[in-house]
């Protein structure tokens, strides 16, 4: 592991040797369109463009020997927590060390995309040692359905204490996919993303405030609905539902200089979103989609957009598959300060997207088709931590530097 002073260096002769990116106006290239005949609704949704940084990165693996890894969170003190989908959550030391599976984690459904997902750790966790983990929950008869624990990690980094689930998806699926799975935890609240398990018939339940299927959910930090959500005291409503209309959001995050969640979700084939959250508002699936079935038969009504659904900030066709992302926020990486770093499962790499107000102004790709990324983190001195999605998945850390 580099010191303080080497990681100090790296970032000035980052600041000083990099310019601000270039845009080339054209495109990335990414291949033809699924569905061509769609047309963004405003300059720039689609295939911003092209920027050339010039970043090089030095890529040291941190851990390797992880089964599908998941989700991974930086702990205050240094060294992280990493779930594997399988069930087990790891310590992972800053010097690379590797613990033992930590006792006390839920049973789960380690199914086709089932199994232990995210983790988060509560804003106070410092003193609370509060986290949260989404996972597929086992509901009987082969149904499973989206759930977030809430637990605190006991001081030696072994075990679980206090575990209890502040959220279940409502009804149970009998389809183990699409479980989005995202957690945020921002001030008092947490954000917990949910799929639509992928079939015909559930996916409907995507447009159903009374079904936690495809839904941003937003609750306390002991699982009780806010009084200031849109559908509180709704009769015909989940009261944790804060928005609709998704179809898989696997990423989500707080962007730090305006406060708002955004998403990152998968579309089918065409029509992966970035979303910018909004309380009680409709982003329209199953009933529109820039994208189309996987059997190349329109989405829904067929239309990209429709009156009353709320237009992605971004789409991507085809897609990015896109997994977890942050708002850089960092000295190392000086130049992209604000700027979204997403993960991508397929064609896989790191994305790069820069933001003009709330629309991207430019788009850039790294190690694209290398690895399937699933989530990506910011470490504490501002280099950057990304998850391999294998059955021998990887912590990478990524500073500036290398070929």
């Amino acid at each position: 592991m580099p010191d303080r002073l080497t990681c100090l260096v790296a970032a000035v002769l980052a600041a000083l040797a990099l310019p601000a990116a270039a845009q080339t106006g054209a495109p990335v290239d990414q291949g033809p369109r699924n569905v061509p005949e769609f047309s963004p609704a405003f300059p720039n949704q689609t295939r911003a463009p092209a920027m050339e940084s010039g970043m090089r990165f030095a890529v040291e693996t941190l851990a390797d020997g992880l089964v599908h890894p998941w989700g991974i969170a930086v702990l205050p003190g240094g060294g992280y927590l990493v779930t594997e989908r399988a069930g087990r959550l790891r310590h992972l030391a800053a010097d690379g060390t590797l613990g033992p599976a930590i006792a006390g984690v839920p049973e789960v459904l380690a199914q086709r995309q089932g199994g232990l997902l995210d983790v988060a750790l509560a804003p106070d966790f410092a003193e609370s040692r509060v986290i949260f983990l989404s996972y597929a929950k086992p509901m009987g008869r082969g149904r499973s359905a989206t759930a977030v624990a809430r637990a605190e990690l006991g001081a030696d980094l072994r075990r679980l204490e206090a575990v209890r689930d502040i959220f279940v998806q409502t009804p149970p699926s009998p389809t183990p996919a699409h479980y989005g799975s995202r957690v945020v935890a921002s001030g008092d609240h947490v954000f917990i993303t949910t799929g639509e398990h992928f079939t015909a018939r559930e996916r409907q339940f995507a447009q159903h405030p009374d079904k936690s299927y495809g839904k941003v959910m937003r609750l306390t930090a002991d699982g009780d609905v806010p009084a200031d959500n849109p559908f509180a005291g709704d009769a015909d409503a989940l009261g944790g539902v804060w928005s609709l209309g998704h179809r898989n959001p696997q990423g989500a995050a707080i962007r730090p200089s305006t406060g708002a969640l955004w998403t990152l979700e998968h579309g089918p084939a065409g029509g992966d979103e970035l979303n910018r959250i909004a309380p009680g508002a409709n982003y329209g699936w199953p009933v529109v989609s820039y994208g189309e079935n996987y059997s190349g038969r329109p989405v829904g009504s067929g239309a990209q957009r429709r009156a009353g659904f709320v237009e992605p900030r971004y789409y991507w066709d085809p897609v990015i598959a896109p997994g977890g992302f942050v708002f850089y926020r960092g000295d190392m990486f000086a130049d992209w300060e604000g700027d979204i770093l997403a993960a991508s499962l397929n064609p896989g790499g790191l994305v790069r997207l820069r933001l003009e107000g709330d629309r991207v102004a430019g788009e850039e790709r790294f190690f694209t088709g290398e690895a399937r990324m699933r989530d990506v983190a910011i470490d504490r001195d501002g280099a950057l931590l990304v998850l391999t999605d294998a059955r021998n998945g990887a912590v990478l850390r990524l500073t500036p530097g290398g070929g």
